[in-house]
């Protein structure tokens, strides 16, 4: 699967005042699509993400430039710039699409991981809220009637597709929709509702301006710390597991699964920081599944819980406690590993070791501990 986000930017925007687009304007310290870029980026699931926008603000885009981002010039509708984007990645092997307008900067981590989540079962989703609010029909600034609300909805972004079923949608349909479900419904797609987010507002008046800014006040950095300790006695072998690294020994680990102490610890501290516990509480070592597992399955695990709770790895720190073998030389490729199960870059992972000065159970080489601490900030 290859999951691309389009975000649609080419509008001018003008009802939101300014002076210049309202995807450019400043909220809460970056212009407006920053935002919504760097809620894209966040994600580990969306592989490559093409920003629309109109041609004369190719300049003010080239700021916002990074690996795997790709802008491509808007057309005179929405539809038509959404059609642009589909075209530059028609022959890219793209399976998913999330189409999300530039112009909602606060979107969320969970509602990106639902819309991607719901395209495991259908060909197309859009976010949604229920109308509860009264509905009146207006004219001359009078009331001159009331529409009932039941069964109606706010539509929001990204809404998500099916890549070739999208792009077949937008080659036949004639212009004019207001949004893709609309290009997609005219096909015959069936569209699932997914619950959207209060907070997903689109920036339309000066007003929408006021309350985003007070959103992102209220989204005050949540930091979570979360430690673990591990520890497992020496048995029969000739390797042992330390962070995803086969370390060639005189002796093996003993534990229920492939007994790496280090990636233990470590999804113990992300379980810590996320008050879920440890890895028995999600792994139970009475159930036979388990036994031998490899230990990338448990930390995987807990990097989705904390992803799907809005929080990414700040860093994390993992202190190995032996005598032997020697960590030094396998500690770079232990972090390279732990990088890659979970899905961050290299520099924010610390693999280390020390001794026990001959003290103790590590001291007298009887087996190994280690203790690790994460740290997780709100995404």
């Amino acid at each position: 699967m290859t999951t691309v986000a389009i975000i649609v930017a080419a509008g001018r925007g003008s009802r939101a005042g300014g002076g210049v687009p309202k995807q450019w304007r400043a909220l809460g310290g970056s212009v407006v699509l920053a935002h919504s870029l760097a809620a894209f980026r966040a994600s580990p699931d969306i592989d490559r993400i093409v920003v629309v926008v109109h041609p004369d603000d190719m300049p003010r885009a080239a700021v916002l430039a990074a690996e795997g981002i790709t802008f491509t010039a808007g057309g005179a509708t929405r539809d038509a710039s959404v059609r642009n984007a589909l075209e530059t990645l028609a022959d890219s092997g793209a399976t998913r699409v999330l189409i999300h307008d530039g112009a909602r900067p606060l979107v969320s981590p969970a509602l990106i991981a639902r819309m991607i989540l719901a395209l495991d079962e259908v060909v197309a989703a859009a976010p949604a809220l229920p109308v509860t609010d009264a509905l009146w029909r207006g004219e001359d600034g009078h009331v001159i009637g009331t529409v009932a609300r039941d069964g109606l909805y706010r539509a929001q972004t990204p809404q998500a597709f099916d890549f070739a079923a999208i792009l077949a949608a937008h080659r036949a349909h004639p212009g004019g929709a207001a949004d893709d479900v609309e290009v997609a419904r005219a096909a015959g797609l069936d569209v699932t509702i997914i619950d959207g987010d209060e907070d997903n507002i689109k920036l339309t008046y000066p007003s929408d301006f006021v309350r985003a800014e007070r959103i992102l006040r209220e989204r005050r950095m949540d930091i979570r710390a979360g430690n673990g300790f591990d520890v497992h006695a020496f048995g029969p072998g000739d390797h042992v597991w330390l962070c995803g690294v086969k370390v060639p020994h005189g002796r093996g680990l003993v534990g229920h699964s492939d007994a790496d102490v280090g990636m233990h610890a470590l999804t113990d501290a992300i379980y810590g920081a996320l008050a879920e516990g440890d890895i028995g509480r999600h792994f139970p070592p009475s159930d036979p599944q388990w036994k031998g597992a490899a230990s990338h399955i448990f930390l995987t695990h807990a990097v989705r819980l904390m992803r799907e709770r809005g929080f990414a790895l700040s860093n994390c720190d993992v202190t190995l406690v032996c005598e032997h073998p020697k960590i030094g030389p396998h500690a770079i490729t232990m972090q390279q590993e732990l990088a890659k199960i979970m899905e961050v870059d290299v520099t924010r992972i610390s693999v280390k070791a020390t001794t026990s000065e001959r003290l103790g159970f590590t001291g007298r080489e009887e087996g190994i501990a280690a203790l690790a601490t994460a740290l997780l900030v709100t995404a």
